[in-house]
């Protein structure tokens, strides 16, 4: 589902001036200034895009911070995307002695005022690696296709720095296309260039899991007139539908599909809709140009012969149900291909946690596209694939509890199933999005062992901006730990340090396992929490009668919060009210417990708990039943 252009030393790549950013300002203020005789003083763009693009390559020709190089390496920009609060993403590639560096690439952040407000680099200088192969490129193609069953089509090797792993080498990086365990294949194969050993690879094709098919009767874009129409959206650059040939579907009317589930143009009202829905939702709550950043899109393609779905780097392609009954093309599902434009971008760690990340940033992107549609024929919920009932079984995951189709809630080092392994991703967004406990008939989430008490909620535009920012940081070596970092980073700098959406941001992260690390931003919100105490803290009591204390509660930190009371450990026959059953931090509540004829004497602990928002403490009574 993603597909990385590699970047070649020349041609149609942006070249770094060798400028400082002191310098470049000063010749421009200084020319601003004293224009020669007879010309008109031309002022400096005020353009965001271009404030940012100059002082993002300028960063990068001054070696700022993460962004130093070797003296045979150079950078080079391969696009800059505009975010959310202002702020544009600008990402660079590397070379070593004119060859591509694997792993080698940098992002800028830069706000529209032209500042530089983060440098973020993959890895250090390349140098020493050697640049002569050893290893024949037949060889390494030869490596390569033993990857496939069946290989269709290959490309010619060429030589590439591959920076992954302690120290950097030289690599034959083969490409062949065929059919691996019964799908479509185009498989990146990186191959030793000095000891013929398989360093890596990673796939263009990734195929995605189902989702339903029927919005109901829609609204859609096409293009057309006067008994001419194709299912082109000619407002969303790219976006079309058609069948496995690649032709778009046309017609002499622009009424489209009859609403059957094995109906292929109805697949494509649906794969527009979700399409059209997911382009806007990008540009109004995330501030995301067009699917690919750039105010463009691609294709798609139904009626695949396979229980599969998949994006090829070129189109998206969409099979069927188990049943053959419906098409693979509901709203969540087609954002989650869609999706694989975004993330595609980067050159994929080639290990299972990195494509684990971008298979739940695909069920992230189907939450927030189904949330932005508000369609009552699909409401937004956190289930994949709840309408499609892909294999008989309902949906294929659920992003509050991944555990209950058996993924992982809690991140692990242990798991190389990329489905499995994309469970605490899912799980932190709904954390992130919704809290643990949320309220309104949206479910409670659990929390992994060693995580905060509970995780406060900020809403899902609020966790799709940090999201979408932390993703647009990303590079080469994305794993979980840089994912926190990156999210970190971007609730920072579009919320505040202070803010409580930095501090659900770390929170969801520490309650699904994953740690905390020593290059993340701190988060300086206080959490709010509580004291609690009875006043006495004993009593004496005959059996049949009661006893009461005043119990207290007080802010200790952040705002007060909604503190529940309940009491346990109380002998056989009694009961313990309160009144009121809740009260604010920092009031208090009437404790009376009352004993039955046939209490037992004795000294009883009991055991007062308090229950908030963001805290649970408890505190002793000790009751005495006495004759």
């Amino acid at each position: 589902m993603r597909r990385r252009a590699l970047i070649a030393a020349a041609a149609g790549l942006a070249v770094v001036t060798s400028a400082t950013p002191a310098t470049f300002a000063a010749s421009e203020a200084s020319s601003a200034a004293k224009p020669p005789p007879g010309v008109t003083a031309r002022p400096l763009s005020s353009d965001p895009l271009h404030l940012a693009t100059r002082a993002a390559d300028q960063a990068v020709a001054g070696g700022l911070d993460d962004l130093r190089k070797g003296v045979d390496e150079a950078w080079h920009r391969t696009r800059i995307i505009p975010g959310a609060g202002g702020l544009y993403f600008a990402a660079y590639e590397r070379t070593y002695k004119g060859l591509p560096v694997i792993g080698g690439d940098a992002v800028v952040v830069v706000d529209s005022a032209g500042r530089v407000r983060e440098t973020i680099s993959a890895s250090g200088p390349t140098t020493g690696v050697p640049t002569t192969a050893a290893v024949p490129a037949a060889d390494a193609l030869a490596a390569a296709r033993t990857r496939l069953d069946r290989v269709d089509d290959t490309a010619a090797p060429h030589l590439v720095v591959l920076a992954y792993g302690p120290k950097a080498r030289l690599a034959w990086e083969a490409t062949v296309a065929g059919v691996a365990g019964g799908r479509p294949s185009i498989r990146h194969v990186y191959v030793d260039a000095r000891t013929r050993e398989i360093a890596g690879s990673y796939d263009d094709v990734r195929a995605g899991t189902g989702t339903g098919y029927y919005n109901g009767q829609v609204t859609i874009q096409t293009a057309g007139t006067g008994g001419s129409y194709s299912m082109t959206d000619p407002t969303r650059p790219g976006i079309r539908c058609g069948g496995q040939s690649g032709a778009t579907y046309t017609g002499y009317d622009d009424i489209w599909g009859n609403g059957l589930g094995t109906n292929l143009e109805t697949a494509c009202v649906d794969v527009l809709y979700g399409a059209q829905r997911m382009w806007d939702m990008l540009r109004n709550w995330l501030g995301f140009n067009g699917i690919n950043g750039s105010g463009g899109g691609h294709p798609a393609r139904v009626g695949l012969n396979d229980v599969n779905a998949y994006w090829n780097g070129s189109y998206v392609n969409f099979g069927h149900s188990s049943d053959n009954q419906r098409q693979m093309t509901s709203m969540d599902f087609v954002a989650h291909e869609y999706s694989h434009v975004i993330t595609g971008y980067y050159t994929p760690y080639p290990y299972p946690e990195a494509e684990a990340l971008d298979e739940g940033a695909g069920d992230i992107f189907g939450a927030l596209t189904e949330h932005y549609a508000n369609n009552p024929m699909d409401p937004p919920d956190y289930q994949v694939g709840e309408k499609v009932n892909l294999v008989g079984q309902g949906p294929v995951r659920y992003m509050y509890n991944p555990s209950l189709m058996g993924d992982l809630n809690c991140y692990t080092q242990n798991s190389n199933d990329i489905y499995e392994l994309a469970g605490p991703l899912n799980h932190w967004f709904y954390l992130l999005a919704e809290g643990s406990t949320p309220g309104g008939g949206k479910p409670s989430s659990p929390i992994c062992s060693g995580g905060p008490f509970s995780v406060t909620g900020v809403g899902i535009q609020k966790a799709g901006k940090i999201f979408m920012g932390g993703l647009l940081r990303r590079t080469s070596f994305w794993t979980y730990a840089n994912a926190r970092v990156m999210t970190l980073l971007s609730a920072v700098a579009l919320y505040g340090a202070g803010s409580r959406e930095c501090a659900s941001t770390r929170d969801a992260w520490t309650a699904v396992g994953v740690p905390a690390q020593l290059s993340e931003p701190r988060c300086t919100f206080v959490t709010p929490d509580f004291s609690l105490s009875p006043t006495p803290n004993s009593g004496d009591v005959q059996p049949g009668g009661s006893v009461s204390a005043t119990v207290t509660t007080q802010t200790t930190a952040g705002a007060p919060q909604t503190v529940g009371l309940a009491a346990s450990g109380l002998p056989s026959g009694a009961t313990a009210t309160f009144t009121p059953a809740s009260v604010t931090s920092g009031g208090s509540s009437s404790l009376t417990i009352a004993t039955s004829a046939s209490t037992p004497q004795g000294t009883y602990s009991v055991v007062i708990r308090g229950t908030g928002s963001t805290a649970a403490h408890t505190a002793v009574y000790t009751l005495r039943v006495v004759v």
